[in-house]
């Protein structure tokens, strides 16, 4: 049988594995309380950094549809769970590993499928969303202006040979 806190803690992961955009699998061991809670402010408020049971979090995946990360649970598990933008979340969790060695991403998990380290690293690499979508209006602006200097273009052309036209008839009838 069961015990009621055991359910409770698989359907609280199996939750979060449903509601999460990104889950990222870490071992811990070795850092500190303090470490911990620095590594939870340094994720942010969209992404939840839970130490579960292997067990607990085998079965709330199974219980979720989430396939292919069964051998990362082994050892002390933390997972990240992301909810919103996934490239903070693994940018944050390379910088605090960069600086804390105890902490070792395994793998992960997003878009229906397990992520391997260099993955989630390469997801790291990658610009924010705001930034991308900063370059994205930056680029249609450029392509507008073109567009707008390409339309003015012809009309200034008739503007100019209007008064080359008007210059020429004005010494032609002073000659």
């Amino acid at each position: 049988m069961a015990k009621p806190d055991k359910v409770d803690a698989v359907t609280e992961l199996a939750d979060r594995f449903s509601t999460a955009t990104a889950a990222v699998v870490t071992e811990y061991r070795g850092l500190s309380m303090a470490q911990l809670s620095e590594l939870r402010r340094a994720l942010g408020a969209g992404t939840t950094y839970r130490v579960a049971k292997n067990t607990l979090v085998k079965r709330a995946a199974e219980q979720s549809g989430v396939e292919g990360l069964d051998d990362l649970f082994v050892g002390p598990t933390a997972i990240a769970f992301v909810e919103g933008e996934p490239v903070d979340a693994a940018k944050a969790l390379r910088e605090f590993a960069k600086d804390n060695k105890a902490l070792v991403i395994k793998g992960g998990y997003m878009d229906g499928r397990p992520l391997s380290v260099s993955e989630v690293e390469a997801i790291a690499d990658l610009d924010s969303r705001e930034v991308t979508l900063g370059k994205l209006a930056g680029a249609m602006k450029a392509k507008l202006s073109q567009a707008a200097a390409l339309f003015q273009a012809p009309a200034s052309q008739v503007a100019r040979l209007a008064a080359a036209l008007q210059e020429k008839k004005g010494s032609e009838s002073e000659s």
